[in-house]
């Protein structure tokens, strides 16, 4: 995975350009900067900084990693200053630098995670972040016509789909796309207030850590 998006990073925000998405995606920059406002975040893979240049003016201040270095390098060309990028595992998150972190938020990272490491990484994430923080995930929906068609499932229930990229090379890429029960089913035990916004093309995932 890392791999694909080290040789997607300079043509990755294409996505971003689907002449059909574009009317959830203002809505989407409209909301995030109103949940992350104020508070410490930590973003999970980052990527090309396309949704930290949005909610990352209204935080305190943000430390975003990613996998990669390619997409890093963007970044870097358009996060303000009250961002920090580091390179980083999202399932090794005790390792980063451990701050009053009071929010979280990935874009586009659960749809990467495997069915059966989604508990893992939700107790690594949880366990480095304040009681009371507020945690945003967003993703894609499937919808036929727009979405990659998927290619393959696997014995655990993961799809996959055949991403071509510019230089002529195809890649298997995990990319799940769940449903508003599933994801509540995941956050069920340790938060609050848990709730899915759905558009036409995407979702997130917002709720609250409760105490441990």
């Amino acid at each position: 995975m890392q791999d694909y998006y080290a040789a997607r990073a300079k043509e990755y925000d294409q996505i971003y350009a689907k002449p059909e998405r574009q009317a959830d995606l203002r809505q989407m920059e409209d909301w995030l900067p109103t949940v992350l406002a104020g508070r410490n975040v930590l973003e999970i893979a980052c990527g090309t900084g396309y949704w930290t240049q949005f909610y990352a003016p209204q935080a305190h201040a943000v430390l975003a990693m990613d996998g990669a270095p390619q997409t890093l390098e963007i970044a870097r060309t358009r996060v303000p200053a009250n961002v920090t990028l580091v390179q980083g595992d999202a399932y090794q998150l005790a390792t980063l630098e451990q701050r009053p972190w009071d929010a979280a938020f990935a874009g586009f990272w659960w749809s990467h995670i495997p069915r059966q490491r989604i508990a893992t990484f939700l107790q690594g994430l949880h366990g480095v972040l304040q009681p009371g923080a507020k945690v945003v995930f967003m993703d894609n929906r499937y919808v036929p016509g727009s979405s990659t068609p998927i290619s393959e499932r696997d014995a655990d229930g993961d799809t996959y789909q055949q991403r071509p990229l510019r230089d002529g090379s195809a890649h298997r890429v995990l990319k799940n796309f769940p449903e508003r029960e599933e994801l509540l089913a995941c956050v069920a035990h340790g938060t609050a207030d848990a709730q899915v916004h759905e558009w036409q093309h995407f979702w997130a995932l917002e709720y609250t850590l409760l105490p441990r």
